[in-house]
């Protein structure tokens, strides 16, 4: 029997990428599976629409910023998976207000309603943009954390919150961090999704900068970090990184995926594509010791093996894409 069998799970973001697998993943292991997405008036669910295990989810469509749908999804929840975020770093420039409204006032609403509710588990989704440009390599969790841009304000400003709800009350929470996540269902905001596109439809891939440097994941590494997290005892009250130690430039990340697909393309640098100067973080790798030695997690899918499971679900997935167009 899993540890994880009955056991009442809610999970915001569910309909986006990362929350759909883990959703899907949950409910493999016998959780019951709550998911909060954002209301959409065509009713549409998400990638949780697309999961094979769909019927086995019980949907909640809300919104963070609402208090009250908020305790109602997180009701009768035992552990919570906080992934529902803006996350899109050059839409933060448009609209950083509502990254604040959102990433900041959306987890206070759902660590007061954990709180109230004395769920056994909170965990929360950071991002390794909260590091800013590395000062060290590879970056651990004691790395000074600096926002390059309003989405990594908001987010730094959310796991602060996060660890005062577990200093001042106690809060079970558990904060991962993830280092650059792919796989399928990822939307052609990320940068995988974006060079798979165009190799399947043009001779020139369009990007922005090339020199950053990243730490590239498959999202099934990732989601079996956020198990471990839930399951850990030791884990409360930390922070943990969930990356491969693997660096690779953007440049390099082209020609890899490109090689992979048998294609020669161009590459094309548009300026629309570039970010301002100061807010392009420019090297990322991860330290992820704390997360082997505590939760006892490691990657095994390879970058290579990663990005060609990718291509064969975004090519029979084309049409959920507009090759060539930016996306924020």
């Amino acid at each position: 029997m899993s540890l994880w069998t009955g056991k009442a799970v809610l999970v915001t973001g569910a309909g986006g990428f990362i929350g759909s697998h883990l959703a899907e993943r949950l409910v493999e292991l016998g959780a019951y599976v709550k998911a909060l997405v954002r209301y959409r008036s065509n009713g549409s669910w998400g990638w949780l629409d697309q999961i094979p295990a769909r019927e086995a989810v019980e949907v909640i469509a809300g919104d963070l910023c609402d208090r009250e749908s908020v305790r109602q999804a997180l009701k009768g929840a035992q552990v919570v998976f906080h992934l529902a975020a803006f996350i899109a770093i050059p839409y933060s420039y448009q609209v950083p207000e509502t990254f604040v409204l959102v990433n900041i006032g959306g987890t206070l609403n759902l660590l007061q309603a954990a709180r109230d509710y004395g769920v056994e588990r909170f965990i929360h989704t950071s991002t390794s943009e909260v590091y800013g440009t590395a000062r060290n390599v590879p970056i651990d969790e004691s790395h000074p954390l600096q926002a390059q841009s309003p989405y990594a304000a908001s987010k730094i400003a959310t796991d602060k919150l996060v660890e005062s709800f577990h200093l001042s009350f106690d809060l079970p929470t558990v904060t991962v961090r993830p280092f650059n996540t792919f796989g399928p269902r990822q939307s052609a905001r990320a940068i995988v999704p974006t060079i798979i596109t165009q190799c399947l439809t043009d001779t020139t891939v369009r990007v922005g900068n090339l020199t950053p440097t990243r730490d590239m994941n498959y999202v099934s590494d990732i989601v079996q970090g956020f198990v471990r997290a839930a399951e850990c005892p030791e884990a409360i009250g930390r922070t943990f990184n969930l990356g491969s130690g693997r660096e690779t430039s953007m440049a390099d990340l082209v020609g890899l995926i490109a090689a992979l697909m048998g294609k020669s393309p161009a590459m094309a640098v548009e300026d629309s594509r570039i970010r301002p100067a100061h807010s392009e973080v420019e090297r990322l790798v991860a330290d992820s010791t704390a997360a082997r030695a505590v939760l006892g997690w490691e990657p095994i899918v390879s970058l290579e093996e990663g990005i060609r499971l990718t291509f064969e679900w975004i090519q029979e997935h084309l049409d959920a894409y507009r090759p060539g167009m930016y996306v924020l």
